[in-house]
């Protein structure tokens, strides 16, 4: 949020995310798994839900708001309201399956904002663009029989959660990359995901934005900069400006310095502005 408060970023409309309610997330996730999840907060300190995911009294209103924040962002745009949309938000949600949290993520947020822009606001074809560090395991087990979102990520390779293998077919598109990967590897990977993107045609695309492939990240082993997440965006919305009506919304995922984290969030939210 620091880096987002200079000048340059005085223009931005910025919204309090709301909560995202029951019938929205069960257009993704089982009831029962949302219900139990939501009880399970714990009162006090910790709890681990997962060995990676441990959650806090603040996460369930959290995770509400993070979903929330993409299905208003959905309806901003569709409606004509915001040309484009940026969710700073946490927990993450591209690991999170229709009835399991893991890797951080409670709910899909990505996901849900998907199917709001279908039931709601009538798109039939959406495009998921995911650079995070980490395959979207969870995106992609939601829509891999839904031949009308498109998925493509990149991200390392023989990496947590262990999925996402070299796959070209039809509307999932993944590129895992060597670890030490930098821009001159990612940017050819990318624009072929996103030549892939251009021919599916989507309506809407949503970015599931993780900065967690920059060199600085703790996490990971890749070796991106903030110039390549700035030339990522741009390619993405010239993609949507063809296609979709310049289209797009985009939710924070994955990143874990905090200096690099901000910065990449500066140039990502820039060319945003600029599209």
């Amino acid at each position: 949020m620091d880096a987002l408060s200079g000048d340059d970023f005085r223009p931005l409309r910025r919204e309090r995310a709301p909560r995202a309610r029951l019938t929205s997330l069960a257009r993704v996730h089982d009831r029962l798994y949302i219900k139990a999840l939501l009880r399970g907060m714990p009162d006090e300190v910790f709890a681990r839900i997962d060995s990676d995911t441990v959650v806090s009294p603040g996460s369930g209103e959290a995770a509400l708001r993070a979903a929330g924040a993409v299905i208003r962002a959905v309806d901003l745009v569709m409606t004509g309201e915001a040309a484009n949309a940026f969710c700073a938000v946490r927990p993450p949600g591209h690991h999170a399956d229709v009835g399991r949290a893991m890797g951080f993520c409670l709910f899909n947020s990505v996901a849900v904002g998907a199917m709001q822009a279908r039931a709601v606001h009538g798109i039939r074809r959406v495009g998921i663009i995911d650079f995070d560090v980490h395959h979207g395991n969870g995106t992609e087990a939601i829509f891999r029989d839904d031949p009308d979102v498109f998925y493509g990520s990149t991200h390392q390779a023989m990496f947590y959660p262990g999925t996402g293998k070299a796959d070209f077919a039809g509307h999932i598109v993944n590129r895992p990359l060597d670890s030490g990967s930098d821009g001159a590897v990612f940017r050819p990977a990318f624009s072929e995901i996103l030549d892939a993107l251009e021919r599916f045609g989507p309506e809407l695309i949503l970015i599931s934005a993780g900065f967690d492939a920059h060199r600085d990240d703790p996490m990971a082993q890749m070796r991106l900069e903030e110039s390549d997440f700035a030339w990522a965006t741009e390619q993405i919305c010239g993609v949507a400006a063809r296609c979709a009506g310049g289209r797009v919304v985009s939710s924070l995922e994955g990143g874990y310095d905090l200096g690099a984290l901000g910065r990449s969030v500066r140039v990502h939210v820039q060319a945003l502005m600029s599209a």
